[in-house]
């Protein structure tokens, strides 16, 4: 073949204007040969800008050959891609910018180069518009405006382009002050977005607090009020040292490659650190498991401690910034405060750079200071800068100076501003130094979906809870916690216990065992009394105490309640265990409190009082209870109608458990409902759609089956309702009189009446025929689950009820799974008396009440069967 004669070879950007697919796979090309550079040691920042080079010479060919060379038309890159950044499944930004007669003699051009990059799959994000639109949106709208800051000419019309920077610039709109107003406001925003933390179980890394978009919210700010086009440029006009400029870049240069290995490991444009991609990246960023921590665990904590870092930094950059640009014109005097600390411009500020070198304890003076002056609007960065720099004094001397712990206890102590300033020592790193023991928490994450904040963000959290219940503008939150919490004589005391009860998370051993050690040490040292000292410690030590016996235990046993009540001993500590468990299940999850939860805390401790109030040698007698009951449902049935002999007669064909399991209240309205039917045989379903118990109640009055618990529970899970209680009772002449207690998938209970009409009916229907049981319903296993393996445990409880079995079954949450569950009873010919179902994160952990078809305890061979029963039914053998 000649070679003179040969066509010259194309370039890649020939290449992708030969058609849309050409371009597509121009760019997968490039993608794979970025990749091959990145396992071969190739920096990611180098790779981003790489593959935004590589994009601009792939449009600017289709460009050409599409539009032309027309002056009147403009292509140019924006937003991230305009910075010259581009991660690997990120938005293309475009602006085709086009003089104002532009559309009517280029739009066809436009339109068509546009179609080309949508069939070749690109992920486009565009614009088209004059400069004269480019101002006006500019101009209404912030975001707009940043966007067009940051922008590369790629292609056409250079002077369009230099008129549309002069018309958006800092000139023209949104001049310094107005223009640092808004960003901070922004920014504000979108924590708030995210609770205000950057610690939750799947943090996005661009958007969350500490991330990528709060680095890049410094250098909008930096470009446009101080003319800096890069953040480095802040060193020279002392807004930045090179300490801090080196954290920013590292903690850049790790989210770059956290969100690089994102995009590759997920195939798309996704910010958030799923649990799909958490462990993939802890083994590409080289860790391993070890024997107290995951490396996922590991990983993720060196995430959450780069992004606390950045979020310090940023903090004190935009509070140096606003100091300039929004206060600059305040003349006001430094206003001393004592001869450590002087108001500047509203900010608490140190009287001379020396000040923690000659006086240490003043590290935490200064969060004293904070809350007990309200009028002071914040930290002065200069401060915050001397803070962090000084942190090395926190030494073991200055923990045992009696003024520095005097200083702590007062902060605890403040009527105001607790939450605020311990968060505030947390970001400044003063908690953890403070506290060593605090600090091996700090970042560390569970790999679980029960806990969503890490262990000292949860932990702020709860403190954060308890105080709030001290505050009475949150009186109507929780107005029953709120009247409790007026009974604390010391709330530092349960500050402190929320502050220490999960500190030894991580440790290897028992977490509240290892933490009543430290809380024991850390009151002593701080000059609790004895009695403090102990309550602190028993709280630790017994933190979880209440919610397993309320979620897992049966409250209307009276044996339940005096165990119970033996443990806690007096009203006080039951006050702070109660309020304790609250604060910390609803800082563990918000999703996780409803108002089934809240009732069934609320029953637990009102029938603790009784018991402690009648004093533990004097126990609750179950006849006593079974008496009391049956008047006051008589007494409520009295007055509502029905013959009160009448319903005795009924009651009569109902054992004592009935009167045991149930209130007086749930009593009386069973009772009109079963003398209210009008088809005697017929299955009798009743909805009561609010109840005191904090959840719906289906009321089922039938003939027994053996089938019935678990063609109910099917019935219910294909509702979409959650069961989160049930009473199984038969009566003497085999009747079954049930009570399911529901919530809707979101944990609120029915709220109309079209609702409850379709649960009626669908169980209704269904119990005409009880021998055929509906299809467990195959449902798609939410994503989050199916990164989590669950054995299936079968295990007694340490319950004593008599010819009944109590069984903890622990299983992986999965949609179908009560239903799952009740049709392996069937299976096994067990007989179902008490349910009590909590789903913890990943991990149903249901406790039954059970026994054999002939009302047995159930013998090992039975559980192992029901083991085989449960696991064929989970893996669809069955």
């Amino acid at each position: 073949m000649d070679t003179l004669s040969a066509k010259p070879r194309q370039t890649p950007a020939e290449r992708a204007a030969s058609g849309p697919a050409a371009l597509h796979q121009a760019l997968a090309d490039g993608d794979a040969a970025l990749l091959r550079g990145y396992k071969a040691g190739t920096r990611v920042d180098e790779l981003i800008r790489l593959r935004a080079r590589m994009v601009d010479d792939l449009l600017r060919g289709v460009w050409r050959e599409l539009v032309g060379a027309s002056e009147d038309a403009a292509l140019i890159a924006v937003g991230g891609y305009g910075r010259g950044e581009l991660h690997p499944h990120s938005d293309i930004d475009l602006l085709v910018l086009l003089a104002d007669d532009g559309e009517q003699r280029l739009g066809g051009a436009v339109e068509k180069f546009l179609t080309y990059l949508w069939d070749a799959r690109l992920n486009l994000g565009h614009s088209v518009r004059t400069v004269q639109e480019c101002a006006s949106e500019a101009k209404r709208d912030v975001t707009v405006a940043t966007n067009l800051m940051e922008t590369r000419r790629l292609a056409g019309g250079r002077a369009l382009y230099s008129a549309m920077r002069r018309a958006t610039s800092a000139k023209e709109i949104w001049p310094p002050r107005e223009f640092f107003a808004a960003k901070l406001q922004e920014q504000l925003a979108r924590h708030e977005k995210f609770h205000d933390t950057a610690y939750k179980l799947e943090p996005n890394v661009k958007e969350s607090p500490g991330g990528l978009r709060d680095i890049q919210t410094l250098v909008w700010v930096a470009r446009r009020c101080l003319g800096s086009a890069e953040i480095g440029a802040l060193i020279e006009q002392g807004l930045l040292t090179e300490l801090e400029f080196r954290t920013l870049e590292q903690g850049r240069q790790f989210l770059w490659k956290v969100r690089f290995l994102l995009h590759q490991l997920s195939k798309r444009c996704d910010d958030r650190l799923l649990f799909d991609l958490q462990r993939d990246l802890a083994h590409a960023f080289g860790y391993l498991d070890d024997t107290n921590n995951l490396a996922v665990e590991q990983f993720m904590q060196r995430y959450y401690r780069t992004v606390m870092r950045l979020q310090r930094l940023n903090e004190v950059l935009l509070q140096s910034l606003k100091e300039n640009l929004l206060h600059e014109h305040d003349a006001q005097e430094p206003q001393p405060v004592n001869e450590r600390f002087v108001v500047r411009k509203g900010f608490l500020d140190v009287a001379h750079s020396r000040v923690f070198e000659q006086f240490p304890p003043a590290l935490l003076e200064v969060f004293l200071l904070l809350a007990q002056r309200p009028d002071i609007e914040d930290v002065r960065a200069t401060t915050i800068r001397l803070i962090r720099d000084n942190l090395h004094l926190i030494d073991d001397r200055f923990r045992q100076d009696p003024v520095a712990r005097n200083l702590f206890m007062d902060i605890l102590r403040q009527p105001r501003g607790i939450t605020h300033n311990l968060r505030r020592m947390n970001r400044y790193g003063v908690l953890a130094a403070y506290l060593p023991v605090f600090e091996r928490i700090v970042g560390r994450m569970q790999y679980d979906l029960f806990h969503i904040y890490t262990v000292d963000e949860h932990t702020l959290f709860v403190i954060r809870n308890l105080r709030r219940l001290a505050i009475p503008e949150h009186n109507a939150e929780l107005p029953f916690c709120s009247e409790v919490f007026t009974a604390i004589a010391k709330p530092e005391v349960l500050y402190i216990a929320g502050m220490f009860h999960d500190i030894a998370k991580g440790r290897g051993g028992d977490h509240s065992e290892l933490g009543a050690v430290d809380v024991r040490e850390f009151c002593e040292q701080h000059g609790l009394d004895a009695h403090d000292v102990r309550l602190a410690e028993w709280l630790v030590a017994h933190h979880l105490l209440m919610s397993v016996t309320a979620q897992r235990k049966d409250l209307s046993d009276p044996a339940v309640i005096h165990t119970f009540a033996g443990q806690v001993m007096s009203i006080d500590t039951l006050n702070h265990l109660y309020l304790l468990t609250v604060a910390d299940i609803r800082a563990t999850n918000p999703e996780l409190w409803n108002s089934w939860k809240d009732n069934l805390l609320k029953d637990l401790y009102r029938k603790t009082i009784d018991a402690l109030e009648r004093g533990l040698d004097n126990p609750i007698d179950a006849d006593d209870r079974i008496r009391e009951v049956k008047r006051a449902a008589a007494e409520l049935l009295d007055g509502a109608g029905p013959r009160v002999t009448d319903a005795q007669n009924i009651w009569l064909d109902f054992g004592d458990g009935y009167f045991l399991r149930h209130t007086a209240d749930e009593v009386a309205w069973h009772t009109q409902v079963i003398m209210s039917r009008h088809a005697v045989g017929e299955p009798l379903v009743a909805v009561r759609r609010a109840t005191q118990r904090g959840s719906t109640e289906v009321f089922v009055f039938v003939e027994d089956h053996d089938n019935l618990f678990a063609l109910v529970t099917a019935v219910l899970d294909r509702l979409g309702t959650d069961i989160v209680d049930a009473r199984i009772v038969t009566s003497e002449s085999g009747w079954a009189v049930d009570t399911f207690m529901i919530l809707e998938s979101g944990g609120e209970m029915i709220s109309d009446a079209m609702r409850e009409q379709e649960i009626k009916q669908a169980l209704q229907l269904a119990l005409r025929n009880p021998d055929d049981l509906p299809e467990v319903v195959r449902r798609r296993q939410p994503r989050i689950l199916k990164h989590f393996n669950v054995p299936l445990e079968i295990r007694r409880t340490d319950e004593r009820r008599g010819d009944v079995t109590p069984l903890e079954i622990i299983a992986p949450d999965a949609p179908g799974l009560l239903a799952k569950i009740g049709r392996a009873f069937v299976q096994c010919e067990l007989r179902v008396h008490n349910a009590r179902v909590m789903t913890v994160g990943e991990r149903a952990q249901d406790v039954f009440f059970v026994s054999d078809k002939h009302n047995r305890p159930l013998l090992d061979s039975a559980l192992e069967r029901l083991r085989k029963a449960i696991d064929a039914q989970l893996h669809g053998s069955a």
